[in-house]
């Protein structure tokens, strides 16, 4: 079983975001933070990405790693800590095998957000 947070936010659909290592945010770094609407993290970790390439060579490679390490173990954390940012509020923790069991089980505990999600 896998841990997913839901988000609300008025009128607008639920927002899921599972618990764990987020190997997307480990390969593709700041553009993972990007496409997920993170984007203060992400011009953060673009910053520190450049700071790190302009270090002396034998520091780039292990804070590269380190960096992207990081961002793979917070990468969801930084999604809801962008998302609470954007005026959404931490709803309710579902457990499920995958996100459209998460959203199923979301439903049938909130039907509050069955208008909203339709």
């Amino acid at each position: 079983m896998r841990i997913y947070t839901a988000h609300l936010r008025d009128e607008r659909p639920p927002v899921l975001v599972r618990e764990g290592f987020a190997w997307l945010a480990l390969i593709f770094g700041p553009l993972w933070l990007c496409w997920n609407q993170a984007w203060i993290a992400g011009v953060i970790v673009l910053a520190a990405m450049v700071g790190i390439a302009t270090a002396p060579p034998g520091l780039r490679a292990p804070l590269g790693l380190g960096l992207m390490l990081l961002l793979g173990f917070v990468g969801n954390d930084l999604r809801r800590w962008s998302l609470g940012r954007g005026g959404y509020a931490l709803a309710h923790v579902v457990a499920a095998r995958n996100g459209d069991d998460a959203f199923l089980r979301l439903m049938t505990h909130r039907p509050d957000v069955r208008e909203v999600a339709a």
